[in-house]
């Protein structure tokens, strides 16, 4: 944040008019990304959010077949993109939350909005609404002074939010910031907590794709041999397809991280 200042928010019509020009190019998903997404709209008059630009690209971009959102942080949804959770197919199933640990003192010390409470409570709350929704998260190993107990509360949050999606980055000090000044953890305590938490990752990720087995799911093609579900689970084909095109698709099997799929009859 010293480096980049403070947020900027572009415009909702200014949006609104680049997913038509794509759209209009014939691209068919549109992943809205930023720094700190939820906070979009704070500096713009009357203070929209991002829920209403959610809301306002799909009333007015009818032709848009997919909108995703990427990283978000739960304690900033508004209510109008729980609306949108609920009551929109085009927004798709998935969210990636800023989670980055699962232990109150930890997310105190990394200067977090949200508490543990607060991403479960989020999590069970999107999935009442939209009970297919699949999450994904970033989670940070050895933050300086985290114990064992804070640790295990860190992986414990990955089935307690039902997470699908596991980004594991060990911790490494930043000159200049607070986080450097603490404590810090020993390298191959660090290392061990990553590979336990990409383990409980892996096993999150598992559960999923083996019950996804023999569904028909809409696969946006990314490359003439892959694509991504609704749920963002990749998909390899077994014939070429052409890129930038939504099949509907019959899982078929799975491999070590993806699913396999045909064309539906």
């Amino acid at each position: 944040p010293y480096g980049r200042g403070n947020s900027r928010s572009v415009p909702a019509g200014v949006v609104v008019e680049q997913i038509k020009r794509l759209v209009g190019k014939g691209f068919n998903e549109v992943v809205l990304t930023g720094v700190d997404l939820t906070s979009w709209g704070a500096d713009l008059p009357a203070q929209p959010r991002l829920g209403d630009l959610v809301m306002r690209i799909l009333r007015l971009v009818p032709d848009l077949a997919r909108l995703r959102i990427s990283s978000i942080d739960s304690i900033e949804a508004d209510e109008a993109l729980m609306g949108a959770i609920a009551t929109e197919p085009r927004l798709m199933p998935h969210l990636h939350l800023s989670l980055q640990a699962g232990d109150d003192l930890i997310l105190k010390r990394m200067k977090r909005r949200h508490l543990r409470d607060d991403a479960i409570r989020f999590c069970e709350e999107a999935r009442r609404l939209r009970p297919d929704m699949v999450f994904g998260a970033d989670i940070i190993a050895g933050f300086p002074t985290e114990t064992e107990e804070m640790f295990a509360n860190s992986l414990a949050i990955v089935d307690d939010c039902g997470l699908t999606y596991l980004h594991v980055f060990p911790f490494s000090p930043r000159p200049g910031t607070p986080a450097e000044r603490m404590p810090q953890l020993e390298k191959a305590v660090i290392k061990s907590r990553a590979a336990q938490l990409r383990q409980k990752g892996e096993t999150r990720l598992d559960l999923f794709l083996n019950k996804e087995v023999g569904a028909t799911r809409q696969v946006l093609v990314e490359t003439e041999a892959m694509g991504r579900t609704e749920h963002f689970a990749q998909v390899k084909f077994q014939s070429r397809m052409a890129p930038g095109a939504i099949v509907t698709a019959q899982v078929t099997g799975r491999g070590a991280t993806h699913l396999e799929a045909r064309l539906a009859a």
